[in-house]
């Protein structure tokens, strides 16, 4: 059997040097005994896989409404999605693949019920007490919603996870505050995450009939990589292309992105996890051409998807349950569940920010029954 001794090692010996190794992670807020054999990135990403919060992604809206069909994505697939790109990624570029996961499986904690519609509802209902945004959201519930252990609330994650999860804020808001690059473990993630989503939501648009393939056959990318199918295989089904084709769209990406992380790593000199922080820009990215290919596609599904009158129609729905819920707690806390009014008792917090906390923590299915029985005299509460 293995001990974290003899794994820690074995991330010194096969891990390239500018790796996050877990032994010299900057630690955690609340100092814990070691664990005898998993690392300190194994241990987060086992505890963020065994939160609350991660479970209920099974069921929060990545474009399409969970009512909508079993097909579509949710929160908690695209999760899964970015976790497997991201350790692909990590894998070939020698670097931590625990702590690439633990970022991975964390970065969506936060996101509201009606995915990014449910988000900016919140923004707008909480603009003049802090406002409402997904990725500090995610960072409050591992440093602080979460209350499972004696000795602290939130997850105790390590510094590293915490600033990954962070990573979409300012590089001066982050853990620490000095204005350092972070870990290219999470800078790997923060690509993923755009690699997974935009090329998932191509596939769950094409399958809902949102985007129509003749159409997509504008964008570049997305025709460059069909044709390749096509002139491989001329009588392939439409289903069949499509899932082809969004694999070999993910695996351009993938290898765009190494080949460029690479010549980034070797332009800057990065030898050591402290040259990649004091590197004056990201070593993760797109070359220049294609980054520009890549924002075209997102240009295109914004216009053609995101857009889309049935995608607004639910979310003028998604907003009127937000809002409608939001209102009904505020006035009337007595009607929130009891640890949540518990909460509200210390008055460690502003109420706003707990009936926050609370609406963006529910799935889809449950902001909707709530707010049926909140609101239909017919149904039982």
């Amino acid at each position: 059997m293995r001990t974290r001794e003899q794994l820690e090692q074995l991330e010194e010996q096969t891990l390239v040097l500018y790796a996050q190794k877990s032994s010299h992670s900057r630690g955690r807020q609340h100092p814990e005994p070691e664990h005898p054999y998993r690392t300190a990135f194994q241990r987060d990403r086992d505890r963020v896989i065994h939160s609350s919060a991660f479970r209920r992604l099974q069921y929060k809206t990545q474009v399409f409404v969970n009512h909508e069909g079993d097909y579509y994505r949710t929160r908690i697939t695209h999760t899964l999605e970015v976790a497997q790109i991201a350790r692909s990624i990590a894998r070939t570029l020698g670097l931590n693949q625990d702590l690439t996961e633990a970022v991975a499986l964390a970065h969506d904690l936060g996101h509201t019920p009606f995915g990014h519609s449910g988000e900016k509802v919140l923004n707008e209902i909480m603009k003049n007490d802090g406002g409402f945004e997904h990725n500090a959201q995610s960072y409050r519930i591992v440093t602080h919603l979460e209350d499972r252990y004696p000795d602290f609330r939130g997850l105790n994650l390590s510094y590293e996870v915490l600033e990954g999860v962070d990573k979409h804020r300012t590089r001066y808001d982050r853990p620490g505050g000095d204005g350092e690059q972070y870990t290219l473990e999470a800078q790997i993630v923060d690509l993923a995450d755009e690699i997974a989503y935009t090329s998932h939501d191509v596939d769950d648009g094409l399958t809902s009939g949102l985007l129509e393939p003749d159409a997509l056959h504008e964008v570049p990318l997305w025709r460059r990589n069909a044709d390749k199918i096509k002139a491989r295989y001329p009588q392939l089904g439409r289903d069949k292309l499509k899932y082809q084709t969004v694999r070999m769209l993910i695996n351009e990406q993938v290898t765009d992105l190494l080949q460029e992380t690479g010549r980034r790593i070797e332009k800057f000199g990065a030898k050591t996890v402290e040259d990649v922080r004091r590197c004056p820009e990201e070593l993760a990215a797109f070359s220049p051409g294609f980054r520009q290919e890549f924002l075209e596609m997102k240009r295109y599904l914004f216009e053609n998807m995101y857009r889309h009158h049935r995608v607004t129609r639910m979310e003028t729905k998604a907003a009127k349950v937000i809002q409608e819920l939001f209102h009904l707690y505020e006035s009337n806390p007595d009607i929130l569940p009891t640890n949540t009014r518990e909460r509200i008792k210390t008055k460690a917090e502003p109420l706003r920010r707990i009936i926050c906390d609370y609406i963006a923590g529910m799935t889809d299915r449950y902001a909707i029954e709530e707010w049926e029985k909140l609101t239909e005299p017919s149904i039982r509460v």
